[in-house]
């Protein structure tokens, strides 16, 4: 027995792909979207791309997989003060892809879209010989030079985040079982693993953020790698409190297990929450905005002059990470 043929790529496209399109996207029956932004706006563009093993695992669900690969990049559009307008997908499925992985693929991508207000554009869909990659490009809107920077923070701006922290990088370490785990409970353990495979990307703070903050980017590589890449590229430094970084309950009571986590925590990324320099007299007016969106926001520290890595205070001590980010090469 013969088994059937593959659908080909404008069929594929036509089922699963092409039900997500927003109007720009004409469809999908084009070569190109065609879009218009709102009269006195900037347009803001980010990609990112997701490879298998790398960004997610083999056994994950492709609806979080798609889940993922849509927030990762609404995520930096929040973080500019934009609100997100449509992405383009480009798919490269290995070999041993099946229907029913595609279906749910798309479902997964469908979701989030509609989640996030922002609408399939277009893209491409090709095999690859390795393993499965995909990469967004996210577009967004801003007013006119409204975009905010991660080149602007100031001495004396007060270092805040949204949400919690480490969550990410804990979820993904459960799936070697490590010993901190079983002082867990089976909620807390679903927290963190859920917190690594569908990030909560905080959209609903872009406008907020591009009236009250100075410099922001969202955090994916670490927390202390991060901040040190805010803060050389704005030519200061800057001074947190540790005790004062947020963590969930599982976190927190990962950490009570295993103190040394906390280190893997600042460092470990995937996080997905926006890092923002405030200016002092606009924290409790950011704070309030946040508060409405039903995002937590907290103070961690502050921006000092200087040019040497951020500092990381403790009751102990300080604590300085060189390398605490996530880098490919």
């Amino acid at each position: 027995m013969t088994s059937a043929p593959r659908p080909s790529e404008d069929a594929l496209i036509a089922r699963f792909f092409a039900p997500l399109a927003a109007a720009g996207g004409l469809g999908l029956k084009d070569d190109a979207a065609c879009i218009s932004p709102r009269p006195g706006h900037d347009l803001v563009l980010t990609t990112d791309a997701l490879v298998e093993t790398v960004h997610f695992l083999p056994g994950d669900p492709p609806g979080s997989v798609a889940r993922k690969a849509l927030g990762v990049n609404v995520s930096d559009l929040a973080a500019k003060g934009a609100e997100p307008v449509g992405f383009l997908l480009a798919l490269a499925l290995p070999e041993d892809w099946t229907e029913a992985w595609l279906s749910a693929f798309a479902a997964g991508l469908g979701e989030a879209a509609g989640d996030f207000r922002c609408p399939l554009l277009g893209g491409d869909t090709v095999k690859a010989r390795g393993a499965l990659t995909l990469s967004v490009t996210a577009l967004g809107e801003v007013p006119a030079g409204r975009m905010v920077p991660r080149t602007a923070a100031k001495a004396g701006d007060i270092l805040c985040v949204t949400g919690t922290i480490g969550d990410g990088a804990l979820g993904l370490d459960l799936r070697k079982d490590p010993p901190w785990a079983a002082g867990l409970s089976p909620g807390e353990r679903d927290f963190l693993a859920a917190r690594y495979l569908h990030p909560q990307p905080r959209h609903q703070l872009a406008v907020a953020l591009r009236d009250q903050a100075r410099a922001a980017m969202d955090v994916s590589d670490g927390l202390a790698g991060d901040l040190a890449k805010m803060m050389r590229a704005s030519g200061v430094s800057a001074v947190v409190d540790l005790d004062r970084v947020p963590l969930s309950l599982a976190a927190a009571m990962a950490v009570r297990t295993d103190p040394g986590l906390i280190d893997r925590i600042v460092t470990g990324g995937d996080d997905y929450e926006i890092l923002c320099a405030v200016p002092e007299k606009n924290v409790d007016s950011l704070r309030g905005a946040a508060e409405r969106c039903g995002v937590a926001l907290s103070v961690i520290g502050r921006v000092v002059s200087g040019h040497e890595a951020p500092v990381f205070r403790t009751e102990s001590g300080e604590r300085r990470y060189d390398g605490g980010s996530f880098s490919h090469f």
